[in-house]
């Protein structure tokens, strides 16, 4: 893999470590692209705290950082300055014109909530609900058909333990997406490293046989997770379960405004 564009830093409250460690580490582990994408604020109501992205006081920083870093290690490996956003309808067109405001190369879609973080599920719960999927799904596509995304972040967050059927049903929806909007799904090594209910095979089996593109994602929250796939105990079989042969892992980079 010549490029990772999932990176986090410490503003998340989940992650650890300096920007410039996951630099040297990709550095190390051969890469030529290190994408930093951290959970985009939000413009909630006043007063509400979300406790797994940045505030938005913490935005100009984030970019005056990344800046920085770009012009550091421009002859080493060339930095991009990401988010990772949740599409939400109620707050989406408010925050493309908040960052419309910086030098952003790029977002990607990672749907942790639905509708949103304030009034909707977390996507990650156990769940056999029908509806659930559906919602997830449902919600999941409208963001892809913004436009404005460079791909999505662990499609199979979705943590269904109903029938696999009903799952996939359901699922295969965004693989068709996917397709049609020649927008890449992640398969992500986090979740994989973290053993979380996602990547799942029965999804990316049937997105590759659907002909969906894929990327892969370090989804890096600790400097030495910038790794390359072989360095992660049983990744390679999971791809080969899944029928994908990986390439140099680089995308095409969207213009992050509507």
């Amino acid at each position: 893999m010549l490029a990772n564009y999932h990176t986090h830093t410490v503003r998340c409250g989940h992650a650890v470590g300096k920007e410039e460690e996951y630099i040297e580490h990709a550095i190390s582990q051969g890469f030529k692209i290190l994408g930093f994408a951290d959970h985009a604020p939000q413009p909630f109501p006043e007063g509400y705290v979300s406790g797994i992205r940045m505030t938005m006081d913490e935005l100009p920083g984030y970019i005056e950082t990344l800046k920085a870093l770009k012009e550091k290690y421009r002859d080493d490996i060339e930095v991009l300055i990401g988010f990772e956003v949740e599409y939400t309808v109620r707050y989406f067109d408010i925050l493309m014109d908040i960052l419309h405001k910086y030098p952003v190369d790029y977002i990607i879609q990672g749907q942790h909530h639905v509708p949103d973080e304030i009034e909707g599920f977390y996507a990650g719960s156990v769940t056999d609900d029908e509806e659930r999927l559906k919602a997830y799904v449902d919600c999941t596509i409208e963001g892809m058909k913004t436009g404005v995304f460079s791909y999505l972040a662990h499609p199979d967050l979705i943590n269904y333990t109903g029938d696999s059927g009903t799952f996939l049903k359901h699922m295969s929806r965004i693989a068709e997406a996917s397709v049609e909007l020649d927008l890449p799904l992640e398969i992500n090594m986090y979740g994989f490293y973290d053993k979380r209910n996602y990547p799942r095979v029965d999804f990316f089996r049937m997105a590759s046989d659907m002909g969906a593109p894929v990327v892969i994602g370090c989804d890096a929250h600790i400097p030495w997770l910038v790794r390359q796939p072989e360095n992660l105990a049983g990744f390679e079989e999971f791809l080969k379960q899944c029928s994908i042969t990986p390439g140099d892992n680089t995308v095409r980079l969207k213009p992050c405004y509507k």
